[in-house]
C-alpha cells in the first residue's frame, strides 16, 4: 500500500490528538493524586536526571521566566520536594536540588507511568513495539537535530 506523506500527515493529525489527550488525562490524574502539577513534575524529573541546577537553567529548560520558575520552585520547596543550596565554588550562586521526598515522588510517579505503558503496550505485539520504538527514536532525532 502506498501512503503519501500528505495522507500520512492527515491521518496522524487525526490520531495524535486522541493519543496525547488519553495519555495526558491518565498521567495528570496520577499527578493530581500526588498533588503535583505537570510543570512541577517536569522540574522534579529534570533535577532527578541532572542533579542540582541553577534557576536560570531550570527556567530555560521549562521555557519560562526566572520569576515564573521561582514560583514553581517555591511551592516545591514548601512541599519538601526541593531544597535550595549554595554553590560550593561560589556562595552567591544558589542551586536547587531534590530532597529525599522529591526523589521518592519522582520514582513513584514514573513507576505508575511505566505501569500505564505496560497496560497499553502489553496489548501490542513485541514486533510492533520494537518498530514503534525505532520510529520514535528517529522522530526524536529529527526533532532534536533539525530543530523543526
Amino acid at each position: 500500500m502506498h501512503l503519501s506523506v500528505e495522507t500520512f500527515a492527515g491521518r496522524l493529525n487525526e490520531i495524535m490528538p486522541v493519543i496525547v489527550k488519553e495519555f495526558t488525562a491518565r498521567f495528570t490524574k496520577e499527578l493530581h493524586k500526588n498533588k503535583i502539577t505537570l510543570p512541577q513534575f517536569l522540574v522534579l524529573e529534570f533535577l532527578s536526571r541532572g542533579g542540582s541546577s541553577k534557576m536560570t537553567e531550570l527556567a530555560n529548560f521549562m521555557n519560562v521566566t526566572t520569576a515564573a520558575m521561582t514560583g514553581i520552585v517555591d511551592r516545591l520547596v514548601r512541599d519538601g520536594y526541593l531544597k535550595r543550596v549554595a554553590d560550593c565554588n561560589d556562595r552567591r550562586i544558589i542551586k536547587v536540588k531534590l530532597t529525599d521526598d522529591g526523589n521518592v515522588i519522582v520514582k513513584k510517579i514514573n513507576e505508575r507511568k511505566r505501569q500505564m505503558f505496560i497496560k497499553v503496550f502489553g496489548r501490542i505485539s513485541e514486533e510492533d513495539r520494537e518498530r514503534y520504538l525505532t520510529i520514535l527514536k528517529q522522530i526524536k532525532d529529527v526533532l532534536v537535530e533539525n530543530n523543526i
